[in-house]
């Protein structure tokens, strides 16, 4: 099984938001995220900016005009 770890970057700052997620969702409020027997997790005002597949890792930014 393929999961990934969700990161939230603003500025020179990176949060994990999530571990071992299994569900991304891009809408038109965020990106949303869910793991396995957890409830989903809405990051809103966030478009996804980068995917590393090799590390399994997720980057999100929030977009521009949402702070």
């Amino acid at each position: 099984m393929c999961q990934m770890k969700i990161i939230l970057k603003q500025g020179d700052r990176e949060e994990v938001v999530l571990e071992n997620a299994s569900i991304l969702e891009v809408t038109d409020k965020g990106v949303m995220v869910s793991a396995m027997f957890e409830q989903p997790k809405m990051i809103p005002g966030s478009e996804v900016s980068s995917i590393d597949f090799l590390n399994g890792r997720v980057t999100v930014t929030k977009k521009k005009g949402n702070t």
